[in-house]
């Protein structure tokens, strides 16, 4: 006969004393129905999702999802870094760009979601590290663990016997007496635990280890709080600078100006900056790399007040320092200097005029716009070739980067330019819809060709236009124009020391290794047998040499001789 479900418990229970009598099996049909989990409600949600949040392995994911979203911010140009860069890429990819846009490519940096890891992240942290500081600093304040009875039960663990007629008189006491001495030389610190026939000390060392990790977390914290705060009064700036002009460091002389939340622009410092020559040099045809350029250099005069004026040189990656102001040197190119006449004669337009290169041989695009002294608003929209080559099809184009055989082309439009509607438009572009051309295309009339020097006539008998030969001015036929970067960033020495702390404690928290030593003497009839086990915290591969170091040297001590260590194996 099988046995009743009632005996069946019984007999469980007699089997197992320490299963409690409440307990329902997962299995147990009748029973499962009556068990229910208890509701954690609006509070214990919120405590498990504080819980989650400020785990270490949630923060190490959110630095991870913060350096996976910092990417796009590598692989897109940003508006306050490359604005032109932003308009060529809108111009290239016109049909995505819209989305690209709406969900912050170009702005990663101030985007939301981007935002949103940072300061998930900010909140892991110091979730995490309030708890562990305390835990720590009451570790620090604690004695070393007391003895295990049984050291023979560590991995680790040596034992020798002083005979009684050796150095040792004292027996066990002498014996941890002679290894606090060396324990604490060795850095560890220690506490004496003895019982009736034996003495002992506890050793531990390694808080350094936990140090680290929490120093890295902090830092990481002052890295963050640093950018953060830093960059409410950080301020980025882009100004083309044209051969012989000067640029001042006035908010109204910025050609885009991207400031920080407590910057105004009226506090900048006071100085000014004349380009006076870009110097630049290519590899020469026929040589390996023809046309790759070598070396760049913006050799400017800076002006202070109250100081004498000097030269200063601007290189790619090799920036200068004014007033704390970093100024990069971005890219170059060429400016010609193209002066506009009415039909009556009169000077409408007259400007050394920035052309942003196309390819690495230097083609460039530039756009001129006159509003004012025509019969009719002109936009012109024409390539400049510092080397003019002639493709099978016919097509202008550039065979050398340098200025060599300069030719500008230029197509004539006509009509409302946007610019009396009080939209900001930039320079460097020109909206042709609802323009007339009249130069170029399918307009019958040919695109107007210059050389330096050279004029040529407007469609409709609108005037001239004149390519101005700088050559008595800066020794070239054609001005270049240095395409420079402002940047102020206060919070850059304080990110470079959270960020160094950082490092520091980093290793610190991989190298330093976290363990603990006993050493335990008993006298016997013998002697005294000297016991030395170890026991890390985490991964340790050198504790077994530590712990046989240590037990080498106490011993060799205690006998007066160089080692009393048997071979591994031996007495344990």
């Amino acid at each position: 006969m099988s046995p009743s479900h009632s005996e069946t418990d019984t007999t469980n229970e007699a089997v197992d004393p320490l299963r409690p009598r409440d307990h329902a099996d997962s299995d147990d049909g009748d029973n499962a129905a009556d068990v229910t989990s208890p509701a954690l409600g609006i509070v214990g949600w919120a405590r498990w999702a504080w819980r989650q949040l400020t785990s270490m392995r949630t923060a190490l994911v959110l630095l991870l999802f913060l350096a996976i979203a910092a990417v796009p911010g590598s692989l897109f140009p940003q508006r306050t870094a490359d604005p032109n860069g932003v308009i060529k890429w809108e111009r290239d990819n016109p049909e995505v760009f819209p989305l690209a846009d709406a969900i912050g490519l170009f702005d990663v940096y101030q985007s939301p979601w981007f935002s949103a890891i940072y300061l998930l992240l900010f909140t892991s942290l110091i979730g995490c590290v309030i708890p562990r500081a305390k835990h720590h600093y009451k570790a620090l304040r604690s004695q070393p663990p007391r003895t295990p009875a049984r050291l023979s039960r560590l991995s680790d663990y040596r034992e020798v016997t002083v005979s009684a007629g050796g150095p040792t008189k004292n027996g066990a006491e002498e014996a941890i007496e002679l290894a606090e001495r060396q324990l604490r030389r060795a850095g560890y610190r220690v506490h004496r635990y003895d019982g009736r026939g034996w003495a002992s000390v506890s050793a531990e060392r390694g808080y350094l280890r936990e140090t680290g990790n929490l120093v890295f977390h902090v830092a990481l914290i002052g890295v963050l709080v640093s950018a953060g705060i830093g960059g409410g009064f950080a301020y980025t700036g882009q100004r083309v600078v044209v051969e012989g002009t000067t640029f001042v460091n006035a908010l109204s002389d910025y050609s885009s100006f991207d400031p920080g939340r407590f910057i105004d622009g009226t506090g900048l410092a006071p100085y000014s900056m004349t380009l006076d020559e870009f110097e630049v040099t290519y590899q020469l045809p026929g040589a390996p790399g023809a046309g790759q350029a070598g070396d760049f250099s913006a050799n400017v005069t800076i002006r202070q007040p109250g100081q004498d004026d000097r030269s200063e040189s601007v290189i790619v990656n090799y920036p200068i320092t004014v007033e704390g102001d970093r100024i990069y040197l971005l890219g170059n190119g060429y400016a010609p200097t193209l002066t506009i006449r009415n039909p009556a004669g009169e000077v409408v337009f007259s400007e050394s005029q920035p052309f942003l290169p196309q390819d690495s041989f230097m083609t460039s695009l530039g756009v001129i716009k006159v509003p004012d002294g025509m019969p009719e608003q002109l936009g012109l929209v024409g390539f400049f070739y510092p080397t003019q080559g002639v493709l099978p099809s016919g097509a202008y184009t550039s065979v050398y980067p340098d200025a060599i055989n300069p030719v500008l082309t230029l197509n004539v439009f006509s009509g409302d330019l946007g610019i009396d509607d009080g939209t900001p438009r930039s320079v460097y572009t020109l909206d042709v819809d609802g323009l007339t051309q009249h130069t170029g295309a399918d307009t019958g009339a040919a695109s107007l060709e210059l050389t330096p020097g050279a004029t040529a006539d407007l469609p409709n008998g609108w005037g001239t236009i004149t390519w101005e030969d700088d050559t008595a001015v800066v020794g070239e036929p054609v001005k270049r124009f240095a395409s420079l970067q402002i940047q102020n960033d206060p919070s850059g020495t304080w990110v470079l020391a959270f960020a160094t702390l950082a490092t520091l404690g980093l290793i610190a928290g991989m190298f330093v290794p976290r363990r603990r030593v006993w050493i335990k003497a008993h006298t016997t009839p013998a002697g005294v047998r000297v016991e030395y086990a170890g026991l890390a915290r985490g991964e340790d591969p050198t504790l077994h040499k530590a712990v046989r170091d240590i037990a080498d040297t106490h011993a060799a001590a205690l006998t007066g001789t160089t080692s009393h260590i048997p071979p591994e194996g031996e007495n344990r």
